[in-house]
């Protein structure tokens, strides 16, 4: 019966289907499987990559991504280095000491441009500072990134490295074990910190990693060099999808939330919300407001390098450049001021 309609109608059919190709998405292959490695359980920190996810942005690039939940840095940066996984979240300084000692990896973020790590105790337990933390125990998992920097803060507070016993404890478990006082003091990032504050008060005593000069890159997107080689275009993908994720949780949290929350068990929203308001302050400093959301100042991560290189034994020589890469960072993409 086509054959017989008239010129106009013929013009309206090809004009029809011409419109309904642009509109069909256009995917020369499936989308392709790719492994996200978390440095912990899922909390408000992650809630980009699920929001991202939840929207079909990752899909739209053609990626498969397959969140799963991490057990440390020190995990996750050994997964992405062996090529379990194709991307890790893990803190900097863990990452570039597996760099140094020939780890096959690559940062391609930073998402706390000020580091996050604190350490926790009760006041009424005889504890003033951190120079009383000689002869304590300390609470965190073994695969926590401030064990790996343990030697840094003690020198820096002036403590002997070796005047401290670690005990493993589960992220979930810190606060009763301080509670119970099982251990003295327990590590944790700032994130949570308005959630010790409600428990405990005024006996709740602090110190912030940064406020005492070690201000190292946190948290930060890594990815597996081989993979990142073999498919360049997936991986800027990945990190721009990742940006525009943040930039719009960063204005707006509750859909982020709400992605979250469908996908991870036994958070709460208020506490998640809580944790956000603080990730911000995390996420903020000049580069990252200026250049690209995301983006590393080389100049930071040499001096980071070097503070590795100052406290701990059999640190190879590197340039500290290679530990990181901009490029695949969208620079119309930024951290909006405070």
């Amino acid at each position: 019966m086509a054959l017989l309609a008239s010129p106009a109608t013929r013009r309206a059919l090809l004009s029809g289907l011409a419109a309904a190709s642009v509109l069909r998405p256009r995917r020369s292959h499936a989308a392709e499987r790719v492994t996200l490695v978390l440095n912990w359980t899922p909390t408000a920190d992650h809630a980009a990559y699920y929001y991202a996810k939840a929207q079909g942005w990752y899909a739209e690039a053609g990626i498969d991504l397959v969140i799963e939940t991490g057990r440390g840095s020190g995990p996750a940066v050994q997964r992405v280095a062996a090529g379990a996984a194709q991307i890790g979240i893990a803190d900097m300084a863990t990452a570039m000491l597996a760099r140094a000692r020939g780890a096959k990896l690559t940062a391609a973020m930073v998402i706390y441009a000020n580091s996050p790590q604190g350490f926790y105790w009760l006041k009424s337990g005889g504890i003033k500072a951190p120079a009383d933390f000689a002869g304590c125990s300390i609470g965190n998992p073994p695969g926590d990134a401030s064990r790996v920097m343990w030697p840094a803060f003690a020198k820096t507070v002036g403590i002997d490295p070796a005047s401290v016993r670690f005990v493993n404890v589960s992220p979930q478990a810190k606060m009763q074990a301080l509670r119970a006082r099982t251990i003295d003091v327990t590590s944790d990032f700032y994130n949570e910190h308005d959630l010790k504050l409600r428990e405990f008060g005024d006996d709740l005593g602090f110190v912030a990693w940064r406020d005492i000069g070690l201000n190292v890159y946190g948290n930060s997107v890594l990815l597996s060099d081989d993979w990142m080689k073999a498919n360049p275009q997936l991986a800027a993908d990945f990190v721009r999808v990742s940006q525009r994720a943040f930039a719009a949780c960063a204005k707006d949290i509750t859909p982020g939330l709400r992605a979250l929350l469908a996908a991870a068990s036994g958070l709460t929203e208020a506490n998640q919300r809580d944790q956000w308001n603080r990730i911000l302050e995390l996420m903020r400093d000049p580069t990252t407001e200026t250049v690209a959301l995301g983006a590393f100042n080389p100049e930071r991560v040499a001096a980071d390098f070097k503070l590795l290189q100052t406290y701990f034994e059999n640190v190879p020589d590197m340039r500290p450049e290679d530990a990181f890469s901009n490029r695949f960072l969208d620079q119309s993409i930024r951290m909006p001021p405070a």
